[in-house]
Order: structure tokens, then C-alpha cells, then sequence
């Protein structure tokens, strides 16, 4: 009998024991990764003046990191918009005057959903793009013939794709915005018998400018997060293949976030 409980109580110690250092392990990796990742944003900064590295491959990351992001975020925005116009059809009808239709889908569309879900789908797109891009050029030692070269890889593959972020993730969201807002128009006038001064109407009631700029404000942030996150689990990816696909996994997840934590920061600092 004594056995037994003995060995009840050794068996919950062992699961306490092992539950405790997985805490501990997986803190200490989390406190490794952004100590990691100041460095590497105070080495960014410094590298901003070595224009000769990043300069040349600013307009293709811009391209690589907007352009090529456009339809994906496009085709959210739009599925996004006609989902939005159906439920508020859905919700006031019989309640509130119909054309709370427009108000709901530009105000959504604007303030959340339009820079949120971009932000999302482009830190799967250009997130792990980014980290499994540099990743392999660490452990395939490409990384270390730049130092031999005298390039500093900091400036020649950080610097070029955080500002094309910033820069390019503001255009796709604004189109995004436009998109999805165009969507719930047309699915309006198409399936819910409203006129287009109703939902112009309902477009104007609420309006401010500043939603337009708290928009791009996400959406700067964003840019910057997914970016920045990338390179730095691709910057300090380690174990060969398998790092690779670890690292841009994680850039993803860490991303995500970070993004979803922004989104309320900025929402209850700005609003």
C-alpha cells in the first residue's frame, strides 16, 4: 500500500517537476528571442546611414512585400465587405433604418477589419517569406561571406525589407479598405434592395478623416511587426532545414501576436 502511494506521489512530482522546466525553458527561449531581436533593431537603426547596401534593394522588397501582396488582400477585402453588408442587413432589419448598412461596412472596414486581416495574411505571406528567405541564407553560411565580403548583412537584407513594409503595408491597406467598402456597395444595390444614396448615406453618416488616418497608423505598425519579426527569426535561424521551417513557422505565430496586441493598443490609446 505505502508502494503504491509512494509511487502515486513520485509520479506527480515527475509532472511537476517536468511542467515547471517546460515553463522555465520555453521563458528563457522567450527572453533569448527579444533580446535577440533589440539587438538586431539597434543594429537596423545604425545600418539606416549605410544607404550604399539597402538603397538598391529597396524598390524590388517594395515590390516583393507590396505588390505582389495586392491580390491576396484584395480577395479578403472583397469577400470581407459582402460578408459585412449581408450581417448588417441581417442585424437591422426591422430595428434600424437600412442604410446603417453603409455606416457599419465603411466603419469596419476602415477602423478593424480591413487593416487587421491584411496584417494577418500578409504575416503568413511575407512574414515567413522573409524568415525562411534569410533563414536559408544563414544556415547555408551566405550570411557569413557578406561579413567576409565587408557587407553588413544588417543593412543589405534588414534595412531594405522593414522599410518596404512600413512603406508598402499603408498602400495595400488602403486598397483593402477601398476593395471591401466597394464589396459591401455593390452587394447592397445588388441583394438588399437599397438604393445607393442609402448606403452613401449611411457611408457619410459617421464619417471622421481620422479613421482613414488611424487606419494608416495600423497599418505602419504592422508593416514594421511583420517584417522586422521575419528577419529576425530568419537572421537567427540555426539547425539547417529543419531551423528554416521552424523559424518561419514561429514568425508567423509571434507575428500574429504581436499584430492582435497592437491592434488594442492602438485602439484604446488612439480612440
Amino acid at each position: 500500500m505505502r508502494v503504491g502511494v509512494a509511487r502515486i506521489v513520485d509520479f506527480r512530482m515527475s509532472v511537476i517537476v517536468r511542467s515547471v522546466e517546460g515553463v522555465g525553458s520555453g521563458g528563457l527561449r522567450a527572453v533569448v528571442a527579444v533580446g535577440r531581436a533589440g539587438y538586431l533593431a539597434v543594429d537596423a537603426l545604425k545600418a539606416l546611414r549605410r544607404v550604399e547596401f539597402w538603397g538598391p534593394h529597396l524598390l524590388p522588397q517594395m515590390a516583393r512585400v507590396g505588390v505582389e501582396s495586392v491580390p491576396i488582400a484584395l480577395f479578403i477585402a472583397t469577400f470581407t465587405g459582402i460578408v459585412l453588408s449581408l450581417q448588417a442587413s441581417y442585424t437591422f432589419t426591422g430595428t434600424m433604418p437600412l442604410y446603417f448598412v453603409g455606416t457599419l461596412v465603411g466603419k469596419t472596414m476602415v477602423l478593424e477589419l480591413g487593416p487587421v486581416l491584411t496584417g494577418l495574411a500578409l504575416s503568413g505571406r511575407v512574414g515567413a517569406n522573409i524568415a525562411a528567405e534569410i533563414g536559408t541564407m544563414r544556415v547555408t553560411e551566405q550570411i557569413d561571406a557578406l561579413e567576409t565580403l565587408a557587407y553588413d548583412p544588417v543593412a543589405y537584407l534588414v534595412v531594405p525589407r522593414v522599410l518596404a513594409g512600413a512603406i508598402m503595408f499603408p498602400v495595400v491597406v488602403m486598397l483593402a479598405n477601398a476593395i471591401g467598402v466597394a464589396a459591401g456597395w455593390a452587394t447592397a444595390l445588388s441583394l438588399l434592395d437599397m438604393s445607393s444614396q442609402e448606403f452613401q448615406k449611411g457611408l457619410q453618416l459617421f464619417f471622421r478623416p481620422w479613421d482613414v488616418e488611424f487606419s494608416m497608423i495600423k497599418s505602419v505598425t504592422f508593416g514594421i511587426t511583420v517584417t522586422a519579426v521575419g528577419c529576425s527569426f530568419g537572421y537567427h535561424c540555426r539547425g539547417g532545414a529543419e531551423g528554416v521551417g521552424t523559424a518561419a513557422t514561429r514568425s508567423v505565430v509571434v507575428a500574429t501576436m504581436i499584430l492582435l496586441a497592437l491592434d488594442a493598443f492602438w485602439a484604446y490609446v488612439l480612440l
